[in-house]
């Protein structure tokens, strides 16, 4: 072989095997590019592309790959496979029960590596997020993402159907008896046939197994907590879900299910509420610009969700932002990151997208104020904050605990099993990988 050849080919060598573990080079223009994986619903996303437009024009040298992917399970899945085969993201959107398998897989950088470095976060910046978020965004105390959005659940309900109904539309639901009430006056069966012309409220019923069930749950939690029960003890060495606040809980949503015929009813509550088949519905505020479009015909409004037997609460959530250990531009990756979470961006983020800002202090920006003034539906997640609740820490089995949960609502809803009995054997299964998980993690 020739000198020059024999040359050429270890200069080839060098250049494929640096490509797979080295700084990726810049593009022609010079930029980063930035692959962004994410979930948004399809009215989010002329609000996200409209902020990666002002993050490229305010970083020249950062372009922004923003890739959708299906949430649920196929996120997840898709996440570790990609971790595997070495094409993970610079960043996704996560859930946090992502984060226990992520972290376990090394595949995500600690976020206090970026807050505590040299282009890191002024002292106290991350106490102006609130404090659930962070909870959230950190796996056994250690942070490992952060929010780029808040949620709650909040009730969407129908002006037009309560005053036909006699109930006072300035007057939802303040109570579980109530919204027992209020949803047997909303329901109608014109026919007496068993098939209800028009659903009072709806309760969430998806496959255990299928992509929606850890958001059934999600749902489910806020009325355990209204209820004065937890998911999990303090120290997670044992499920509580199967205690009376979770019996009660789970009673009111078969109660109301199963008096509804809910089976025979359809799950796309959204459309279902849009064409007044459908009177109370649990809602977030990411689908507001949604409810904005396909609402056009009646007088609708948002409240807090009904206060339980202990106390009022709402789920608090939302997506967290992490840094893949595989990305090749890490550093601009956070940049991405630290500007999403500014006040600013997080205000006009807000104020576009329907999302709650991750930050208390975005009530001092002007504008945010004023569209408060302006938007009451958007106004009431808002203030909802102030109930808004974080979830105790699931480290270890946080997924198969929800697919858990899942099982019990679907045996005792659509199966009709007791529902202490349902929740118990669920409780069972979760112990157990309790036990395995904290055991072999503690030897």
């Amino acid at each position: 072989m020739k000198k020059t050849t024999i040359l050429l080919v270890v200069a080839l060598t060098y250049f494929i095997a640096s490509c797979g573990k080295g700084e990726k080079s810049p593009s022609a223009d010079g930029s980063k590019t930035i692959t962004f994986w994410h979930s948004f619903v399809a009215s989010t996303i002329p609000a996200l592309n409209d902020l990666i437009k002002d993050f490229e024009l305010e970083h020249p040298g950062i372009k922004i790959n923003a890739q959708y992917i299906p949430s649920g399970d196929a996120l997840i899945q898709k996440l570790i496979t990609s971790v595997q085969s070495k094409t993970a993201p610079d960043i996704s959107w996560l859930h946090a029960d992502f984060m226990e398998d992520l972290v376990e897989a090394d595949a995500v950088f600690k976020m206090e590596e970026f807050v505590n470095g040299e282009n890191g976060l002024p002292d106290g910046e991350l106490d102006k997020i609130y404090p659930a978020l962070i909870q959230y965004s950190s796996w056994q105390g250690t942070l490992y993402s952060l929010p780029m959005e808040a949620t709650n659940l909040a009730l969407i309900y129908n002006k037009d159907m309560f005053r036909k109904a006699g109930l006072d539309p300035e007057k939802p639901p303040a109570t579980w008896d109530e919204l027992r009430e209020y949803t047997t006056k909303l329901t109608i069966d014109e026919d007496n046939n068993g098939n209800f012309e028009q659903v009072g409220f709806f309760v969430p019923n998806y496959p255990a197994a299928g992509p929606l069930g850890n958001w059934m749950v999600w749902q489910f939690s806020s009325f355990i907590w209204q209820a004065g029960g937890y998911l999990i003890s303090t120290d997670q060495s044992k499920v509580l879900y199967n205690e009376q606040p979770g019996v009660d809980a789970l009673t009111l949503w078969k109660d109301l299910y199963r008096a509804q015929s809910l089976n025979k009813f359809t799950n796309d509550y959204d459309i279902a509420f849009a064409s007044q088949r459908l009177a109370m519905a649990m809602d977030g505020p990411w689908n507001l610009p949604r409810y904005a479009e396909i609402v056009k015909d009646f007088d609708y409004g948002f409240a807090f969700l009904p206060e339980g037997p202990d106390k009022r609460a709402t789920v608090v959530g939302g997506e967290y932002l992490a840094i893949f250990k595989q990305s090749k531009h890490p550093d601009a990756a956070w940049e991405f990151i630290k500007w999403i979470i500014s006040p600013s961006t997080q205000a006009k983020w807000a104020m576009t997208s329907g999302y709650l800002p991750v930050r208390k202090d975005v009530v001092e920006i002007p504008e945010f104020k004023k569209y408060l003034e302006d938007h009451p539906h958007f106004r009431v997640f808002f203030e909802q904050m102030d109930y808004s609740q974080a979830q105790r820490p699931i480290d270890y089995g946080g997924l198969e605990i929800y697919r858990h949960i899942a099982e019990a609502m679907e045996k005792s809803m659509l199966g009709n099993m007791d529902v202490k009995k349902s929740l118990n054997e669920a409780a069972y299964k979760s112990n157990l990988l309790l036990d395995s998980k904290w055991g072999a993690n503690k030897k």
